[in-house]
């Protein structure tokens, strides 16, 4: 993820947790449905996965208890502190969706929930690069993030926000990187992947990639 956004999730780690079940309600929406979407992602791939913005560990968790070897990375020192008590066994590692440690390992799968969108779209597609380069055929990228259709579901889901008077999530809408299903598709199919999309909260999209 961006590191220009580490104090952020320095200062959230402790509420973090709240925050996904509800009791924040401007962001009800966005993690509407939150533990479905983690069992989803963890239910489409399998092996040595490495997780990109672990937060505080739950959908590390998941993974783990499918018996998958997870590898945690993580750029916020807060949230590595709350996610290694939480679940002990993780391999976390400090790291984001650009600078990955050394894992020495073959990856089946990179994964990641709310939190691509901390890249700009150039970074984006560094990424995506570096995922194709690292997985075999078969290999797999499994994000949930936040996605829009086209640039006017995009302005209508901020417009939404302000007429809510929800002034948090509409600064959060306009200043992080949120892009579009087109820009995506056509970034995983310049590097080699099929992908493919399925909404899952009004805000939140499945972004499943296969290394071709």
């Amino acid at each position: 993820m961006g590191r220009e956004f580490i104090k952020l999730f320095d200062k959230w780690a402790e509420t973090y947790d709240n925050t996904v079940v509800g009791h924040d309600k401007e962001y009800k929406e966005v993690f509407e449905g939150y533990d479905e979407i983690l069992e989803e992602v963890a239910s489409k791939v399998n092996g040595t996965v490495v997780e990109f913005g672990v937060g505080t560990g739950n959908l590390s968790k998941k993974l783990l208890e499918k018996g998958y070897n997870v590898l945690g990375i993580e750029p916020s020192k807060e949230m590595r502190i709350i996610a290694q008590q939480k679940v002990p066994a993780l391999s976390l590692l400090d790291g984001d969706f650009l600078n990955l440690p050394e894992l020495n390992v073959n990856i089946d799968a990179f994964v990641s929930t709310w939190a691509f969108h901390h890249l700009t779209d150039e970074e984006k597609n560094v990424a995506i690069e570096k995922y194709s380069q690292l997985l075999e055929k078969g290999g797999k990228v499994v994000f949930a993030d936040t996605v829009y259709e086209n640039p006017d579901a995009k302005r209508a889901v901020i417009e939404d926000a302000e007429q809510k008077g929800f002034k948090n999530l509409a600064e959060d809408l306009n200043r992080e990187y949120y892009t579009t299903i087109d820009i995506l598709r056509k970034q995983f199919a310049e590097h080699g992947f099929y992908v493919t999309f399925k909404q899952l909260n009004k805000f939140v999209w499945l972004i499943e990639a296969e290394k071709q």
